[in-house]
């Protein structure tokens, strides 16, 4: 049955949940650095590491300078390859390509390195055959969030949510370097990532693209992985970074994707933002705008949306802050902006944004905004400096110089040993124990007779989540990932001959005699932005979107066997019944293709477990309108020689949560 209960208002328990969900819980970790900080008044001078150049400066501007109007648009114009061909490249001379989510050469999922290189080179040769005085090279972006995560056989690391419980800055830098070989052994050599977003709630659905709430770890993260993927520049290992979404998008109300930020310009300073400090600190050359929009509760004025919001791209970001790199748009993202649509944003434009996203409406766009200048909307300033932007990436990353088309042998790199060990330890020390009661079979000994139970036990893609291979990650399975290891193979590779494995997906019929341990694995379907949110007022609890794996729980729980439950999930969920059924409960967050990296810590050995909690964990189903909304504070982890004594924790059974009054 459903229970409701009567609205609350936002200035009782919301906002308690909001400030005391991340500061204050019941069982270990300190509160959030940010919010404890001193009030953030301004924003801070920062140290870049990469000066401008005299020698490269004039000659960005002799050749802006030669240039038509039609050719600056162009270079200002990205295109998805779904709907661009080379020969449209040279023919509309365009700055940027990408590849959005699903979107692969000739529209095979499954296509090849080589399929990847050959089209990566026909971009690059078409956009250097161009009737331009200066020829200037095309550049191409991906989503390589974790891992170059589009491309069949390319190892998958943790998302970033299981990187922030692991701890370990040093560690994500040699991820990012490892994911920028992955990405230049396609061809391509802009990857949209680091995401710094400092998410407040998790119903967001792209909670697991953040690395914590503690925008300290946030940004020491930022500056390890942009200093690591880009290097030097002009490597052959190395790949732009685009740090995103700036600014605010993890603070949404409700963690509602594309949403409203509702802080004071001291919040975003000391929360939302040290991300982007990190990251310009690294030396990131380009910036990525957010859909989100923000409201200046402060001074009780609504901002709009941020790829609108000239304050915060050019006073701040490109004055205050010094970045002299590129700043791109989202896709399609412009036309949320007020009185514009996705062909056609002076606003965006004057905002400061240099590179516009328009994915398959981007002829419109360019003739649409070449009227713009001609009519004075857009004054040619604002076209040179963000076409002088584009160039100077370009020639840091010596674009001009050289093709960046790669050796065959660089298709190693997609799956290499390092690639894969790496991924194993981070898997493994991503992994947090919240409960290890003196019933727990932890470590499991390799000659122990084990059951597998759970839906989401002997497939890859509950590991995987959102952006891989498709958009949402959805739409494929085992055979999209041959060289992967689900929980199953997993277990059966570190048992090998000494033990034994059964499988069962839901437990019906199971005689658990004999066995030593059960072993329930429990996963949310794989999702992204948009999809991915869990929209007020659903509830938080895990069991409420998936029954069937309470259900396989409760079948083997409490019936003389040991029972370890393994949760694969995009963001800390509510789960108090799943962990009173259980001995153990581990939170292994989105692994990605090396389920290995689990069993290792599952069998103890020279591994336990050193993953904390990078959110606090949820203490109520409803956590916006609970009394005590937080069960495990962020930095919460046991190890394997520390048995909680948890007790039973209370459960609710809340279907819908009670109406917020605005």
């Amino acid at each position: 049955m459903t229970k409701r209960a009567s609205p609350v208002k936002n200035g009782q328990l919301f906002r308690a949940f909001l400030i005391g969900s991340i500061g204050a819980g019941l069982l270990g970790g300190s509160a959030l650095s940010g919010l404890q900080a001193k009030p953030a008044t301004d924003w801070p001078a920062l140290a870049h590491p990469i000066a401008k150049d005299a020698a490269m400066e004039a000659r960005i501007a002799e050749i802006v300078a030669g240039m038509t109007l039609r050719q600056k648009i162009g270079q200002m114009t990205q295109a998805d390859i779904r709907s661009v061909t080379p020969d449209q490249v040279r023919e509309h001379y365009l700055g940027s390509i990408l590849n959005g989510g699903g979107a692969w050469p000739g529209g095979k999922k499954q296509a090849t390195v080589a399929d990847w290189v050959a089209l990566a080179d026909a971009h690059y040769k078409a956009s250097m055959a161009t009737d331009m005085k200066v020829k200037i090279p095309v550049i191409w972006g991906t989503d390589a969030v974790h891992g170059h995560n589009n491309v069949f056989k390319a190892t998958l690391f943790p998302h970033n949510i299981g990187l922030g419980a692991a701890r370990d800055p040093k560690l994500v830098g040699r991820i990012a370097h490892l994911t920028a070989k992955q990405v230049r052994a396609t061809g391509i050599t802009w990857a949209f990532a680091p995401t710094v977003a400092v998410v407040q709630n998790p119903r967001w659905g792209r909670t697991y693209e953040s690395y914590s709430s503690d925008p300290a770890l946030v940004r020491q993260y930022a500056v390890e992985f942009v200093k690591a993927m880009q290097g030097n520049l002009t490597g052959s290992d190395t790949t732009i970074a685009s740090v995103k979404h700036f600014l605010g998008d993890g603070g949404t109300y409700l963690g509602k994707d594309q949403g409203e930020t509702r802080a004071t310009r001291e919040q975003l300073i000391r929360t939302h933002a040290p991300g982007y400090f990190g990251a310009l600190e690294g030396g990131v050359q380009t910036v990525m705008i957010s859909y989100s929009s923000w409201t200046d509760t402060g001074a009780g004025k609504p901002q709009g949306k941020m790829h609108g919001n000239r304050e915060l791209i050019t006073d701040v970001l490109k004055g205050k802050l010094g970045f002299d790199g590129l700043v791109v748009s989202d896709w399609n993202a412009i036309e949320q902006v007020k009185g514009c649509t996705r062909t056609h944003c002076p606003q965006a434009i004057n905002a400061g944004i240099d590179m516009i996203m328009v994915p398959d409406d981007w002829k419109q766009f360019i003739e649409e905004t070449i009227v713009d200048v001609e009519k004075g909307v857009i004054p040619t300033s604002r076209i040179d400096d963000a076409v002088k932007r584009i160039l100077r990436v370009k020639m840091r990353t010596g674009l001009f110089d050289r093709s960046p088309i790669p050796a065959a042998s660089a298709e190693a790199d997609m799956a290499s040993d390092v690639m894969r060990t790496t991924a194993r330890e981070a898997v493994s020390k991503s992994l947090v124990l919240l409960k290890n009661n003196k019933r727990s079979p932890l470590p499991l000994k390799r000659s122990a007779k084990i059951l597998l139970v759970g839906k989401g036990a002997d497939k890859v893609t509950p590991q995987l989540g959102g952006w891989s291979l498709t958009w949402q990650g959805d739409e494929t399975d085992d055979n999209d990932y041959p060289l992967a290891d689900d929980m199953l193979s997993a277990l059966q590779k570190a048992v090998g001959d000494g033990g034994k494995v059964d499988f069962s997906a839901d437990a019906i019929g199971v005689d658990l005699k004999g066995y030593d341990a059960v072993l329930v694995v429990h996963a949310e379907r794989p999702y992204a932005e948009m999809k991915g949110d869990i929209s007020y007022p659903a509830s938080l609890r895990h069991s409420e979107r998936y029954p069937d794996d309470y259900a396989a729980l409760e079948r083997v729980s409490g019936k003389g066997v040991p029972v370890v439950s393994v949760l694969f999930s995009g963001r800390p969920v509510y789960a108090n019944d799943l962990i009173n059924m259980s001995d153990a409960f581990i939170a292994a967050w989105l692994p990605g293709t090396e389920g290995q990296g689990v069993t290792d810590v599952l069998f103890g050995g020279a591994k336990d477990f050193q993953g904390k909690l990078p959110f606090d964990w949820p203490g109520a189903s409803c956590p916006e309108t609970a009394r005590k909304p937080v069960l495990f504070r962020r930095g919460y982890g046991l190890k394997l020689a520390k048995k909680s004594n948890l007790g039973r924790l209370p459960e609710d059974g809340v279907e819908t949560c009670p109406a917020l009054a605005e």
